[in-house]
């Protein structure tokens, strides 16, 4: 049964005071190693700490510990995933009704990508996952979604299957009707929102949605 939580995941990707914006004071906070630090160093005490803790210090791994309700490391030469999918694989089992993904984009592209890549697991438990960094959101969808405006100023869909059919807009600048998106094809790159919100519908395949702000 889900719980009637967020369970937001702090990694140690590109951090700032944007991630303390995002946070709300019921959820449930998940460090994923130096993310944990970063938390701790903010005032907030992680619901559980965990990773290989091999970007911290020694003395910073020790507070680490100290501060945290739950403690959790491993190996960091004999595992088989990142921090960050152990904390989502972690998040996923508590079967929270969403979750929150920082800190998960940073200067590495392969591991900016694999954190892109996360969102499926995420989508085929059933549970609403986001990706946020200071100047995008992130978000894989397979059915029809309602998009709200917000902060950002553009939109842009991507394919994470090798195709996506049956793609229609509703309330976007540039529509699309019943158009199929495969991948190496930019067409779906910055749109724009005509209202506060705008509707997606998809017949089948993984589309990322990805709502930017410069």
């Amino acid at each position: 049964m889900k719980q009637d939580k967020r369970i937001v995941i702090v990694s140690g990707g590109q951090l700032g005071p944007w991630v303390l914006r995002q946070i709300h004071s019921d959820d449930i906070l998940v460090g994923a190693d130096r993310g944990a630090w970063f938390l701790i160093q903010n005032g907030l005490q992680p619901d559980l700490s965990l990773g290989d803790f091999d970007s911290v210090t020694v003395d910073e791994l020790e507070q680490i510990r100290q501060n945290s309700k739950q403690f959790m490391d491993c190996d960091p030469i004999d595992k088989d995933y990142t921090d960050t999918e152990l904390a989502l694989r972690w998040a996923l089992e508590q079967q929270p009704q969403s979750i929150a993904m920082l800190g998960t984009l940073g200067s590495r592209l392969d591991h900016s990508l694999a954190n892109i890549h996360l969102l499926y697991p995420a989508l085929a438990s059933g549970i609403s996952c986001v990706m946020i960094d200071a100047h995008n959101e992130i978000r894989l969808i397979r059915e029809q979604t309602l998009i709200t405006k917000g902060p950002y100023t553009h939109i842009s869909l991507l394919p994470l299957s090798m195709e996506v059919t049956g793609i229609t807009l509703t309330g976007f600048q540039y529509p699309l009707n019943n158009a199929t998106l495969q991948i190496g094809q930019s067409l779906g790159i910055s749109n724009v929102l005509l209202e506060q919100t705008g509707i997606i519908d998809i017949k089948s395949g993984h589309l990322l949605v990805i709502q930017s702000k410069d």
